[in-house]
This record gives structure tokens, sequence and C-alpha cells, in this order.
């Protein structure tokens, strides 16, 4: 690796002036289509905005939506501040290699860090779109139901997660458009890569954050139910609408920040090779006109299939009184994925059929693969997380027989299948590709395997319009319910004949049941977006290592060696990543547990159970709002320091075991991800199942399966969807890491260079170390034996007990002051 040069940061893209696709169309011309589509999908978005907030509500329930999306917009107000912290480290990284050490000129590197901070502002966009549709659509879901018919209550839902897919990805498209089409070819290349590391961060940040804030809020609601026994969302706890402001916190933002970002480093790594391996810069134009033509021709794939299966769906339900909500989701999923298919071989042949040697059909073969990856998981997660599984039954009767106890187990077993049958899918359809690839494409490219597996995870995100949308289904779910339940409208006065004199006949029992089961495909269909945007993560990441891998070893001409088990420290960086990816698994989960405990004591001091109580004050609600962002924050900032100490320190220890380190976090990331996100399905949806099937709310067994979901929450809306956006955060900052420490060796700075690594892993250690000890929950008895060690314990009450079951929140008058939330109709 030449430091000199500015690494991926100087790749200069070729000229897309003399490219021609079939029929003569040329290949500017395309691309300049494909920014229209991007248009129309961002108009797609804010039509289907306007139309749910026209569709009917009732004030009740525009009241709690308001509420909710008053808290989201405060809570998102403290993130943005946050994220611009966080930016500070990586601008000043990327100002001292490539200002002082590259000398790249003050131009370049200040557009190199203008587009990380435009990378970072896209992933924040997309999730105040995101809540903004959610908050919207919930409570028209909630009024849809009350009339007993089960369509509109599909419908919505649906249609506002289309919304946000063909936002996010139009966006997405759009911006990386502008960058290939309006920029100079010369400064591209370092728009790309700062793009790319700038939503990387946006999404690490929201993910994470999102998901420790979600699940903080939905464990100290969840324990309310058992330890006081009331409803789920009963309107007198005051964590309900925090917990209502973490479905869209970690089940929306979180996810559109990420799929944001997925999307936009999987093209950035294509874009990468492309630029390095491919040796004709006439082959490297076509290949990158012919990437984001079959890009912009996905939307036109799901935007078609959403209006064909909507129609079916509609024409099959119109007059129906049930409905299998799963069953439209599997339609649309599937149909999008063959649509997909069909015009991804169609697009190849107009793009690349003039290139010999049948590469149009080999590469959409090698797409089609990934793109069948997309239909084909959420098939293989549904058989461990569905209501209709036989894995969660199984932890049903387990609950029945065993308790909590043999619950827990039950989903740890599921979770451990699903590891195997899904690494197992990965493996056959990575197989597929790399068969296809040595048919030939060798003629074109070094190393056509590494392109056959970025293309892989290319094709599973060929219907990301789609994926986003069944993925954004389960918010909605949730928070229509929660809405129904919080507006108390079957106490108001009188409301029966004013519905009617509304046009609805209110089926209050049946609207109820609809809600329910309607969740529950919500959870299924969460479930089975987060192994589609890992898999991308790991295939993605194989791409974007090879980068790093062919300036190491000057096109793959020396040092080979180096890349195998004879070479310690290749070996040794194998054996590293599995100590970050379990390290960052018990930090997250104890940000969860901290924060969950100072919830549940805020809520057991606060809450009103006499009979004069309807409604919690929003006061009480905002303030456990307010301490479920404070630990979101907390161990967030903690989690982030330490990755980035930890990246800077391993890529300073030495190139080769730096590599070896990012295979190994890919890998191991990649099964702990599956097996805790499908864990912790099966515990949700087995609850669900008892709570809709069984009818068996607040009995022990309801109480049993509460327990198993309280454990599988942060297993799958924390630690797992949160291991995507860190592995390839990892792997981006980790390409400038390891620039800088090569360029600081080949000036002659080696000893300063190992001695960086051990002050970097030092500090890395000590964020580690604080994401324990400084998050944990202090008691009395710790106290008087440890004398909290160093004081940095999070200590809730002096006289609590370790189970919390009595004791204040001292920390009312010391926490800051809730934000201030203003609630409107709108």
């Amino acid at each position: 690796m030449d430091g000199s040069h500015g690494g991926e940061a100087n790749l200069v893209l070729p000229s897309l002036s003399d490219v021609m696709l079939a029929g003569g169309i040329p290949g500017r011309v395309a691309l300049v289509v494909a920014l229209l589509l991007c248009l129309a999908g961002l108009a797609f978005g804010g039509i289907v905005l306007a139309q749910l907030r026209r569709l009917p509500t009732h004030p009740s329930m525009r009241e709690i939506a308001d509420l909710i999306y008053a808290t989201c917009k405060a809570y998102l107000l403290r993130q943005g501040r946050f994220l611009m912290l966080l930016w500070v480290f990586i601008a000043t990284v990327i100002v001292a290699y490539y200002g002082f050490l590259m000398s790249l000129g003050v131009a370049k590197v200040l557009v190199i860090v203008g587009f990380s901070l435009l990378g970072m502002a896209g992933s924040y966009a997309v999730a105040w779109f995101g809540i903004r549709v959610n908050t919207y659509a919930n409570a028209r879901t909630a009024y849809a139901s009350l009339s007993g018919r089960p369509l509109p209550v599909h419908r919505i839902p649906l249609r506002a997660g289309m919304s946000i897919g063909m936002v996010l990805i139009s966006l997405e498209l759009f911006l990386m458009l502008v960058i290939l089409l309006f920029l100079p070819r010369e400064v591209a290349g370092a728009c790309f890569i700062g793009f790319a590391v700038g939503e990387s961060l946006g999404a690490a940040a929201l993910r994470i954050a999102g998901g420790i804030f979600t699940k903080i809020a939905d464990i100290g609601a969840d324990l309310m139910k058992i330890v006081l026994k009331i409803k789920e969302d009963d309107a007198r706890n005051p964590g309900v609408i925090a917990d209502c402001t973490g479905d869209n916190a970690g089940d929306s933002v979180g996810p559109s920040a990420d799929g944001f970002e997925t999307y936009g480093v999987t093209g950035v790594a294509i874009i990468t090779f492309i630029l390095l391996a491919v040796h004709d810069v006439g082959v490297q134009a076509t290949l990158l006109v012919w990437m984001f033509v079959v890009r912009a021709v996905m939307l036109i794939a799901s935007a078609a299939s959403y209006a064909i299966n909507d129609a079916i769906t509609s024409a099959r339900h119109r007059g129906a009184t049930r409905m299998d909500f799963e069953k439209p989701l599997t339609n649309l999923v599937w149909l999008t994925s063959l649509v997909s298919i069909v015009l991804t071989y169609a697009t190849s042949w107009v793009a690349l059929g003039t290139l010999p040697g049948g590469l149009w059909w080999k590469l959409a073969s090698i797409v089609s693969a990934g793109t069948l990856a997309g239909a084909l998981i959420p098939e293989l997660v549904k058989v461990f997380t569905s209501t209709s599984s036989r894995h969660v039954r199984e932890v049903v009767k387990s609950s029945r027989a065993g308790g909590p106890s043999l619950n827990i187990l039950s989903g740890l077993v599921a979770g451990n299948f699903s590891a195997y049958w899904l690494g197992m899918a990965i493996v056959a359809l990575m197989a597929a590709g790399y068969g296809i690839s040595t048919m030939g494409l060798d003629a074109y490219m070094t190393a056509p395997a590494v392109f056959a597996f970025g293309l892989v995870a290319f094709g599973f995100l060929g219907m990301g319009p789609v994926t986003i949308a069944v993925d954004s289904y389960g918010p909605v779910t949730d928070n229509a319910q929660s809405v129904y339940e919080l507006s108390l409208i079957e106490e108001i006065p009188g409301i029966d004949d004013e519905l009617r004199a509304q046009g609805v006949e209110v089926e209050w029992d049946r609207a109820k049941q609809m809600l329910e089961e309607n969740d529950g495909a919500g959870n299924t269909f969460k479930a089975t977006a987060k192994p589609v945007l890992i898999g991308t993560a790991v295939v993605g990441a194989t791409t974007m290592i090879f980068s790093i891998v062919m300036a190491l070893t000057d096109g793959l001409t020396t040092n080979m060696a180096n890349l195998s088990l004879i070479h310690p420290p290749f070996l040794l960086g194998l054996v590293a990543g599995g100590a970050i990816i379990y390290w960052f698994t018990g930090a997250s989960i104890q940000a969860v547990t901290t924060g969950a405990h100072r919830a549940v004591e805020f809520i057991r001091d606060t809450i009103r159970l006499d009979s004069g109580s309807r409604r919690a004050s929003t006061q009480d609600s905002t303030r456990v709002v307010d301490i479920c962002t404070q630990y979101a924050q907390r161990g967030m900032l903690t989690i982030f320091l330490a990755t980035f100490f930890v990246t800077l320190a391993f890529a300073f220890v030495e190139p080769y075991f730096f590599i070896g380190y990012l295979v190994s976090i890919a890998v191991f990331g990649l099964y702990q991800a599956i097996f805790m996100a499908n864990a912790g399905g099966a515990w949700d949806n087995a609850k669900k199942v008892v709570e809709v099937d069984l009818h068996a709310k607040g009995s022990a067994l309801h109480d049993a399966t509460i327990v198993g979901d309280t454990v599988g929450d942060p297993y799958k809306d924390t630690s797992s969807v949160a291991l995507n956006p860190i592995i390839k955060f990892t792997t981006l900052f980790g390409l400038l890491a390891v620039e800088l420490a090569v360029s600081l060796t080949n000036q002659g700075r080696g000893p300063l260079v190992h001695v960086l690594a051990a002050v970097f892993f030092l500090v890395s250690a000590y964020f580690v170390h604080r994401s324990f000890y400084g998050m944990r929950i202090g008691s009395s008895l710790e106290a008087d034996e440890e004398g909290d060690e160093d004081g940095s314990g999070d200590r809730i009450s002096e006289t609590a007990d370790l189970g919390g079951a009595s004791g204040s929140y001292e920390g009312r008058a010391a926490a800051s002051a809730p934000a201030e939330v203003e609630v409107t109709s709108r």
C-alpha cells in the first residue's frame, strides 16, 4: 500500500461518455433516467405521507400519536447533537491522514469531510421521515380496526412501510448518482469513501442507541405487567409512551438508518472493487453504468410488485372479517423477488450484451442468487419466529411445563438451530456466485470470486424498498395496538353513537383481536429483515476487505503468504475478532439492563393505580423517555469510543493482523447476530401466541413468556441488529486507519506506530472496562463490600435490594430535566 497516494480517496472514476447500451442508448442518458426514477421514488414517499395524514382517525387516538411523535422528535434532536459529537472523532482522523500525512490539499480534504457529513445526514434524514410516517400511520391503523375489517388494518402499515422503503433507497441512489454524474472524476472516489464512512457512523449510532433505548422502555413496561398485574398498554403506566417512542427509535429510526447505510456501503464496496480489480477502463465504465441502472430498475420492480400485490390482496379480502396478516406480506416478498430477477436479466442484457463471453447473464445470475436470498431467508426465519412455527410453539409448551427456565432454554434452541440453517443457506448462495465466477470472469478482472460475493450482497438489496417496507410494518402495528389502548376510546361517553355517525359500526373485541394478530405478523417480518441486513454486511465486507488486500499486496503480487495461517499476526487477528464481538454483545445488553432498572424504579414510584387514576401524566411519561435517552447515549458513547480506538489499535499493530481481525468480526458477527435475532423473535412471538391464540393474559404461563421476551428484547433489537453497522463501520473506518498506519511506517516511523497501537489499545480497554463498571446497577451490598470500586457504578439507591423490589428513585432530582414536548394536533 503506497501511502503517498491517499489510497481509495485518489481512485479516479472512468469516463462514462463512451458507454453505449443496447439500442444505441448512451450510458449517461440511462443514468439521468435513473436519477429521474429516484425523484419519482421520493415523490411517492411524499404523496403517501400526505395520504396518511388525510386518513380519518379519532381525536383521542390522534392525541396519543402526537405525543409519541413529540417524544420521538425530542429524542432525535438530542441524537442529532450526539451524532455531531461522534462525527468530530471521524473528521479528526480524516483531516490528520489526508490533510497532514497525505497532503492532498485543503479542497480535497474538505470534500471528503463534507461528504462524510452528508452521508451521516442522509441516515439521519431517513430516520426523521420514518418516524413521521409511522406516527401518522399508527393512529390511522388503530382507527381502521374499529370497523372489524382486516384489510385496512393491513394496508395502512404496509403503505407506510413502502413509502419509507422508496424514500430510503431513492435518496441513497440519488446522492450516489449525483457524485457519479456531476462531480469531477478525480474527486468522486474521495466523495464515495467519505460518504460511506459518514453514513456508517450515522447508522451505527442510531442503531445502537435506538436499540438500547427501545429495550429499556420495553422491558420497563413489560415488567410492570408481572409486578403490578396490569395490562400491556395500561394508560396509567408512564413507561408505555416511552415504549411507543422506543418502537420508533429502535424499530424504525434504527432500521431506516441501517438500511440507508447498507445500501450505500455495499455500492461503494463494489465501485471500489471495479476500479481496483477490473483491467480495462472501458469495462470499468460499462460495469458502473450497469450497476446503477440495475439499482434504479429495482425501484420499478418494488413499486410494481407492491401495486400488483395490493390489488390482489384487496380483491381477495375486501369484504373479509378474517385474514392471515402474514400471507400478503409473504406474497409481496416473493413477487418482488421474481420480478426483480426478471428485470435484472433484462437490464443486464441491455447494459452488458455487447461484452463478449456472456458476461451479461453471468453477472445477472450472481445478482439473482442474492435476490433469491432476499425471499428465501425470510422463509427460513419464519420457521423459527412465526407464531405458527413449531419452534415458537415449542417455546410455549416449554413455558407451560417449566416456566421461565424452560422458556428461555427453548428460545436458545431456536436461535442456535436458525444459525445453522441460515448459515448454510448463505454459504450455498455464495457458493453459487463463486461457481459462476469461475466461468471466464477472470478475463475481465482480478479475483472474480470476491466480485461475485459483492454482487450477492448487491442482490440481497435488489428488493430493498420491499425489505424495508415489511420491516417497517412492525413498528406501525405495535404502535397501533398501543394507541388504541392509550386513547381510552372505549371509555368515552357516547362513543358508539359518535362513531356510528361517522359511518363506523364499531366491533370492540374484534378490533383488539385484529390489532394483536397484526402485531404478531409485524413481529415476524421485523425478524425476517434482520438476517438479510447482517448477511449483506458480511458478504459486502468481503468486498471492502479485498480493497485493503489489493493495496497491501500491490495487486496480489507480493506478500501473499501473509494472508495465511502460517503468518502468526493473521491468525492472531482471526482470534481477536471474536473477543470484540462478544464484548460488544455484553456491553450493549448491560446498557439495557441498567437503564431498564432505572426506568422500573421510576415507574414503580410514580405509577398511580387508584380508582381515580385514568392516565399517567405527560410529565412522568416524558421523564421515562428522558431516562431511556440518557442511558442510550451513555451506552452508545462508551461502545463507540471503545470500537473507535480498538479499530485504530489493531490497524496499527500490523496490517495483516487487522485483515484477520476484519474477517473474524464478520464471521463471528454473522452467527452471533442470527442466533440472537431469531432466539429473540421466538420468545417474542411465543408471548404473542399466549396472548392471542390462548387468551391467557395474566396467567402464570403469560408471566413465563414475558420473562422470556424481556431476555429476547435486547437479543433481537439491541445487540444483534447493531452488529451490522458495527461490522461495516469498522471495515470502512479500518480502511482509513490501516492506510494511516502504513503511511507512517513507510515514512520511517514504525516505532511510533507500535507505540500508538499500544496507547490506542489501552484507551479502548479503558472504555471496555467502563462499559460494564460505568454502567452497572449499584447496590448497598456491592457498595459495602467493594466500595463501588472506581465510584462509577450506576447507583440506583443505597437501600435498594438486588432485585429492585424496593427502594426509591434517587435520581429524580439529579436527572436532567425532561425534554420539552409540545403536543399539537396534526
